[in-house]
C-alpha cells in the first residue's frame, strides 16, 4: 500500500544519508498500482494517504467483521490494488427464473462466519457466477468519463452492421446514494464500475463491498447482512455496534480509490508498434478503444485527462463460453462489460507471476483470454487465430504491454 511505500522511502533517505549507498530504489512512477494521480493537491495527497490506511485495514469481530463475510479487508482481495486471485473469487447468485436460490439471501454468497453465525451454503441446483476482484486503479477517471463520450459509442442495434451492438447498462442507483455523488441521481443512470456496469457510482460499489465482503455495516447500510437460512445472527456472533464503519472512513476510502492512478504502459518498440496496428486492423479496438477523455471536475487531477483503459464501458454478448446466466442491472446473462486491459504489464508482479483473466480468473494468459471470445468478439477472435505465429506474437506482445 502507499502508506507503506512512504515509510519505506522515507527510510531509504535516512539510510542514504548515513551510510552514502542503500541498496533498494522506491519503484518509479508508472511501476505500482497504488500510487496517487499525480497532481493533487496537499489536502487531497493527506486524504488519501488516510484512505490507503483505511483500505488495508483488517477488521476484527469486536471492530464489525462479520458476522458473515468473506474477508476480512479491502486490501485482502484486491491484491496491490490490482486483481484478485481464484481463491478470493466472490460467488454470485446466477438468479435464472427456475434458481432454487431464487428467493434467499443476497447478490453474493458469504462462506465464512464468526463463532455464533453460520457461513452460506450452496443449496443443490443452484446456478452461480464467479467474479474475479477487479483492479480499483483509475476507477475516479473512468467516473469522470462524459456520460455523453461513453454513449455515442452505443450501437445496441448494429445499424453500422459490423457485428457489434454494445449497449449501456443503465441502472437506479442505490437510495442511499446522494443526488449529488458522481453517479447518483433520482433515474436511471450510467453504470460504469463492476463487471457487467451494474454499479454507478464508488459510493455504492465500496459500501456495498464492506457490507457484502466483510459484513461491516455503515451509516449507508446499517443493518446488518444475515444468513437466511437460518435467520439473524445470535447476539454473541455481532460484537461490533452498528454502524461500525464511521462515515468519515467510508469517504477517506472513496476518495483514496476515485484518485488511484494507473500504473504507465510499456516502453514502445517496433514489434509492439506492429501489435497496436494489429490490434487495430482484426477488430479488437471497436471494443477496447484505446483512450478516452475526461471531462470537467472539481478534482483538478481528474479534468480533461486522457484516459488510456482500453475498454468502451459497454455491455457486449460474449458468447456461450462466457455466459454466466446472471441478468444485472440490464445486463443479461451472456453480457460483459469491455474489461479495460491496463495494468497488464503489471499483472503477474503482483500475483507471484501469474496472470487470472476473465471475469473468474480462469485464463492463465492473454492467449487464452482471446481464445475463449464468442459473441460479438467471435470475428476478432478468429482474425486473431488466423494470424501468423509472428503477427500473434507481436499483438500478445501488445496487450500485455499496456
Amino acid at each position: 500500500m502507499t502508506v507503506r511505500f512512504v515509510l519505506t522511502a522515507f527510510s531509504a533517505v535516512l539510510m542514504l544519508a548515513a551510510c552514502g549507498e542503500i541498496g533498494t530504489e522506491a519503484p518509479a512512477d508508472g511501476e505500482t498500482l497504488d500510487a496517487p494521480l499525480p497532481g493533487l493537491t496537499p489536502e487531497e495527497l493527506a486524504a488519501f494517504l488516510k484512505g490507503d490506511e483505511q483500505f488495508g485495514f483488517a477488521f476484527s469481530p469486536v471492530l464489525g467483521l462479520g458476522p458473515i463475510f468473506n474477508n476480512v479487508s479491502c486490501a485482502s482481495c484486491h491484491s496491490g490494488d490490482g486483481r484478485g486471485r481464484p481463491e478470493n473469487a466472490l460467488t454470485r447468485f446466477s438468479r435464472s427464473a427456475t434458481d432454487p436460490a431464487l428467493d434467499i439471501g443476497g447478490p453474493q454468497l458469504q462462506d465464512k462466519a464468526l463463532p455464533g453465525a453460520t457461513p452460506e451454503t450452496l443449496l443443490a441446483g443452484v446456478l452461480t457466477s464467479l467474479r474475479l476482484p477487479p483492479p480499483v486503479f483509475g476507477t475516479g477517471l473512468i467516473g469522470a468519463i462524459p456520460a455523453a463520450s461513453i454513449l455515442a459509442n452505443a450501437d445496441p442495434n448494429d445499424q453500422d452492421g459490423d457485428g457489434i451492438s454494445g449497449r449501456a447498462n443503465m441502472v437506479v442507483p442505490a437510495a442511499f446514494v446522494p443526488l449529488d455523488e458522481p453517479g447518483g441521481g433520482s433515474g436511471p443512470q450510467l453504470g460504469r464500475f463492476s463487471r457487467k456496469a451494474q454499479v454507478t457510482s464508488l459510493l455504492q460499489q465500496i459500501t456495498e463491498a464492506y457490507h457484502q465482503d466483510m459484513g461491516v455495516t455503515s451509516d449507508f447500510l446499517p443493518v446488518e447482512n444475515v444468513n437466511p437460512q437460518v435467520g439473524t445472527p445470535t447476539e454473541t456472533a455481532d460484537l461490533a455496534v452498528d454502524p461500525e464503519l464511521p462515515l468519515a472512513d467510508l469517504r477517506a476510502v472513496v476518495h483514496y480509490v476515485r484518485l488511484l492512478a494507473p500504473p504507465a504502459p510499456g516502453q514502445d518498440t517496433p514489434q509492439r508498434q506492429l501489435g497496436e496496428d494489429l490490434f487495430a486492423q482484426i477488430g479488437c479496438a471497436r471494443c477496447h478503444i484505446p483512450v478516452m477523455q475526461t471531462g470537467s471536475n472539481i478534482i483538478q487531477a481528474l479534468a480533461f485527462k486522457p484516459v488510456p483503459l482500453y475498454s468502451d464501458l459497454l455491455l457486449h454478448d460474449m458468447g456461450d463460453a462466457l455466459a454466466d446466466n446472471r441478468p444485472d442491472g440490464q445486463a443479461t446473462g451472456r453480457e460483459w462489460k469491455t474489461t479495460p486491459l491496463w495494468g497488464l504489464r503489471l499483472i503477474r508482479q503482483f500475483l507471484n507471476g501469474q496472470a487470472f483473466l476473465l471475469h473468474d480468473g480462469s485464463a492463465g494468459s492473454v492467449e487464452e483470454a482471446i481464445i475463449r471470445h464468442g459473441g460479438e468478439a467471435q470475428v476478432a477472435r478468429d482474425a486473431f487465430v488466423n494470424l501468423s505465429a509472428d503477427d500473434r506474437a507481436a499483438l500478445l506482445d501488445f496487450v500485455e504491454s499496456r
